[in-house]
């Protein structure tokens, strides 16, 4: 009797390990499945090619979060404006989920139509700061925006809560953008973005970048930009193309031991070898 009851007590408890089991791997696939599904829409959002007219050459690097839905709020855009210029965009949405990067695609594509009635980056921004507001978001984002004239390399920039790009030159200079920031977009209505502007000399390069490029457990925002500044300078210097800083720069946000996403787009005025 007691035999008995002792192999009917194994056997409902091996029934129930393999219905655990069957529930755990249900599960998994179906995490899975929304991960994929996030992750889709996401790189959905993002831009599948990049203008590259004469004289200029863009190159990208993004690294996706490595928590939760793998899915997060930073982008890149690059696109030609109504004048011939070259539109630029880099951001960073509040939050990791598929709600944020949804609300990213709302601000990317806002930028896009937006520069059709107006190119200065400084009222560029404003105006998407205030159409985020009047629709009542409760995301906010991190913008930088920049307007590009191929035809003589001079950039204009402004920048809504965002963190300062770098800069260098063919020479060996190189710098971290020291101008006047705006809060993010969708917090304060009428809010202003001043304008600041230089030259892409041939062979320099601007880089632009998201926080988790540069800032993590292992390394602090000052840190992670002079870093940045000092890759782009030997690479330009070197004449070694924006593709080999790019994998540079991400290479350096392998390294700060965050959980956040990482996108570098680097701007090079005839850059040379690729």
């Amino acid at each position: 009797m007691f035999r008995t009851q002792a192999a009917d007590d194994g056997d409902e408890l091996l029934a129930r390990l393999g219905a655990l089991t069957a529930r755990a791997r249900e599960l998994a696939e179906m995490q899975r499945s929304r991960v994929e599904l996030a992750v889709a829409l996401q790189r959905g959002m993002l831009p599948h090619d990049l203008p590259q007219p004469p004289g200029v050459r863009l190159a990208v690097g993004y690294m996706p979060a490595n928590h939760g839905l793998n899915v997060g709020g930073d982008w890149y855009d690059a696109f030609p404006m109504p004048d011939g210029r070259i539109g630029l965009s880099i951001g960073d949405v509040q939050g990791h989920n598929i709600k944020a990067a949804a609300f990213m695609g709302q601000v990317r594509v806002g930028l896009r139509a937006l520069a059709s009635v107006t190119g200065d980056p400084g009222e560029l921004l404003a105006r998407t700061n205030d159409l985020l507001v009047a629709l009542g978001a409760d995301l906010f984002a991190t913008c930088t925006f920049l307007r590009l004239d191929p035809a003589t390399g001079v950039v204009e920039c402004a920048r809504a809560g965002h963190i300062p790009h770098i800069w260098a030159t063919a020479d060996g200079r190189s710098g971290v953008d020291e101008g006047e920031c705006g809060p993010p977009l969708g917090v304060l209505e009428g809010a202003e973005y001043p304008v600041v502007c230089r030259r892409l000399t041939t062979g320099g390069v601007v880089v632009l970048l998201t926080d988790g490029v540069v800032e993590g457990p292992s390394l602090s925002l000052d840190d992670g930009l002079r870093r940045v500044m000092r890759l782009a300078e030997i690479t330009t210097a070197a004449g070694l193309g924006i593709n080999a800083l790019v994998s540079g720069v991400m290479r350096l946000a392998d390294t700060v031991g965050h959980e956040d996403d990482a996108a570098v787009l680097v701007v090079g005025h005839d850059a040379g070898a690729l």
